[in-house]
């Protein structure tokens, strides 16, 4: 064999190490040892169809959060690995199974379509890859199927339009239409909506469910119509609720009031244009929030991508904020899972939307706005209810 001239620090080293087993017993650690490896983030997200522009949004902020404190995980490298899921849940476990069984993620940040995040849900709920949910606001995530490992840094559909069920009473609206596409989001919403609404002694006229993802609205709009009610809420969101909106007005319908979720308007406000004029709604977020932190974020991201920012990049934004302090917490040991959790759920999160933290079940406790469009604006007329926390029905956690 070959011998080659082995230099005097590597014989220091070799002694070091040497003398650091014989003294202490010493052993290099799974982690210490593979320290400079990559943090592999998988993001499950859609990348196609009606939802594109939402991954898009969402990717980019997580993306900038990162960036702005040094692009890095607790020290590490990061690895992202994009699968798209275009919204189709039957997808949903072989997607996710791509990122936690083939790619060997360490986290999995996904997704928008509420069908395909239970679908996510149930592996990586079984796997334990730590799992972020940016978006999707199916109650079940932070419900039955609640996990030490499943966060979210968006909301629950049941969080978004239960406070409108309040502010439609208040507005003298006693005899309401809903409406929305037939998936777990929609039913969701418009089910604490009416909650709250009939709770106070609201009345629904009639339910519209309409196959997702649907778009061909005439023949509903032709049965609120004849049903003349106080007002119509609905939820539909990116390309379906730009196509919604406008068809509404076309209709002749602006003279019955539009509420509902602020994913009605947001992202799609300026295609909408006048037709969005007047609509109600309530979200987490708003554009125009007086706020440092979200004029700070607003300018950064325009300058950085060109274009508005919305809730959807907030929410990237919020998860990217989230993985950077509880790695930091850990010091970027992956392998310390309940160290890694335990960080995640004490986690204070400043974000564009206001300050919040996490609930047992894991998902925001936040403020809900009440929302107006003015002139082509979302602009703020206040809290429509403040802290709210998720009630996580079937979880056994809380």
């Amino acid at each position: 064999m070959d011998s080659k001239p082995v230099s005097r620090r590597t014989i220091l080293q070799g002694a070091a190490v040497a003398g650091l087993a014989g003294a202490s017993g010493f052993v290099p650690t799974k982690f210490a040892i593979g320290n400079t490896a990559k943090v592999k983030v998988g993001i499950m997200l859609p990348y196609s169809g009606t939802y594109a522009g939402l991954g898009e949004a969402i990717t980019n902020g997580m993306k900038m959060a990162i960036a702005e404190k040094g692009g890095k995980l607790g020290g590490r490298d990061i690895e992202y690995v994009a699968v798209d899921d275009e919204s189709d849940p039957a997808k949903a476990p072989e997607n996710a199974n791509k990122l936690v069984t083939g790619e060997k993620v360490d986290f999995v940040v996904g997704t928008v379509h509420s069908g395909v995040a239970m679908g996510m849900v149930k592996v990586t709920k079984q796997s334990g890859t730590i799992t972020i949910i940016p978006n999707a606001g199916a109650n079940a995530a932070t419900g039955p199927m609640c996990s030490p490992n499943i966060f979210r840094t968006s909301f629950s559909n049941w969080q978004t339009t239960f406070p409108l069920g309040k502010v439609a009473i208040e507005k003298g609206y006693k005899n309401v239409v809903t409406m929305t596409w037939k998936y777990a989001a929609g039913e969701e919403m418009i089910g604490a909506f009416e909650e709250h609404f009939t709770s106070r002694g609201g009345r629904i006229a009639r339910q519209i469910l309409v196959p997702f993802p649907n778009v061909e609205f005439q023949a509903n709009l032709t049965e609120i119509a004849a049903l003349k009610p106080d007002a119509v809420m609905c939820f539909f969101a990116g390309a379906g609720a730009l196509k919604f909106v406008k068809d509404y007005a076309a209709a002749g319908l602006k003279g019955i009031p539009l509420i509902g979720p602020g994913f009605l308007t947001d992202g799609v406000l300026k295609g909408q244009g006048e037709a969005a004029e007047g609509i109600l709604t309530t979200l987490h977020y708003a554009d125009n929030l007086d706020t440092p932190v979200n004029k700070t974020f607003r300018a950064a991201y325009e300058k950085q991508f060109g274009k508005g920012a919305d809730v959807y990049a907030v929410q990237g934004y919020d998860a990217g904020q989230l993985l950077v302090q509880s790695m930091a917490a850990v010091k970027g040991d992956t392998s310390a899972q309940p160290a890694l959790i335990a960080a995640m759920e004490k986690a204070e999160i400043k974000s564009p939307r206001g300050n919040f933290t996490f609930s047992k079940a894991h998902n925001p406790i936040q403020d809900i706005y009440l929302r107006e469009v003015k002139n082509g604006q979302e602009m703020v007329l206040g809290v429509a209810q403040k802290g709210l926390i998720d009630p996580a029905r079937g979880c056994m956690a809380v």
